[in-house]
């Protein structure tokens, strides 16, 4: 894991240790509060044509609202990787090379 990935899993951990948090930050939780912060980063987009959602971080009121949402959705995916003992870098790069022989080049997208 990227040292510096690893440092803010370690500063979300500490966060929540220091007011008594952990016992609230079950895998369960954690994966339920993941899907709402990618859902309220879906409202954004909601009604955006496909142009709109392409310039959305040009737009000073929007651009903010997206930054935070993404930190939310990376901060409940890091505890919850913590929570599991999952190295989120390490699963990526499984994951990658597991689509890269399922998905070859110029073989089309397949079923999955």
């Amino acid at each position: 894991m990227s040292e510096d990935l690893y440092a803010l899993q370690r500063r979300l951990a500490e966060f929540a240790a220091a007011r008594d948090w952990q016992q609230y930050h079950t895998p369960k939780n954690l994966a339920a509060a993941l899907s709402v912060e990618a859902s309220e980063l879906v409202e954004i987009f909601q009604w955006l044509t496909p142009e709109e959602s392409a310039k959305v971080m040009t737009d000073q009121r929007t651009a903010p609202r997206v930054e935070d949402e993404v930190a939310d959705v990376l901060a409940y995916l890091l505890q919850f990787c913590e929570a599991l003992g999952i190295d989120p870098l390490t699963a990526l790069a499984a994951k990658i090379e597991r689509n890269e022989s399922r998905f070859p080049v110029g073989g089309g997208m397949g079923e999955g």
